[in-house]
């Protein structure tokens, strides 16, 4: 994984699963084909004479910005499940994710009400979950996206152990 200024010096990053990507991919391909057909209903209308005076150019830009914009969301997505990774060290979790714009989280493991593991139909298929922490802060809850499942179950068990040791220590 790419070493980013923000990043605290002697992580080594662990990465999502590469399957994550297919996730990711299928979601853009409905969202995108969804607002396509949105934003082609104008120039449908006006192409069966229902709309006959809707501006000509109008309606066949709607479509083709909704294609140009779903096209660069679709370039983007294999950089920014590269971009997903996590680091475990012996206070805090450390979770970062972004391209353009990037985050690096701390999330003490004294700080974590609780951690949730959550599949979806299309990650269940792949084998995949999403591992979610919780803490009393909104603000400091991550995710993990694209853990495979047994990897996901591991770093639950291991997570709630440390944030229970540490809590305990309070």
């Amino acid at each position: 994984m790419r070493r980013e200024p923000i990043d605290p010096a002697g992580i080594e990053w662990t990465r999502v699963s590469p399957k994550y990507l297919r996730v990711r991919l299928v979601g853009w391909a409905i969202g995108s084909l969804i607002f396509l057909l949105i934003f082609s209903v104008p120039l449908v209308l006006l192409l069966t004479g229902v709309l006959p005076r809707f501006p000509f150019l109008l309606a066949w830009l709607l479509p083709a910005v909704v294609v140009i914009f779903a096209g660069w969301r679709g370039l983007l997505l294999p950089r920014q499940v590269r971009a997903i990774g996590y680091a475990e060290r012996n206070e805090d979790l450390l979770v970062r994710q972004g391209i353009f714009f990037q985050r690096t989280m701390v999330v003490p493991y004294g700080r974590m009400q609780y951690v949730d593991v959550a599949v979806g139909p299309i990650e269940r298929a792949l084998g995949l979950c999403t591992l979610k922490l919780h803490t009393a802060s909104p603000g400091t809850n991550a995710e993990i996206p694209g853990l495979p499942s047994s990897e996901g179950a591991r770093l639950r068990e291991q997570l709630s152990a440390r944030g229970e040791a540490k809590l305990a220590g309070l």
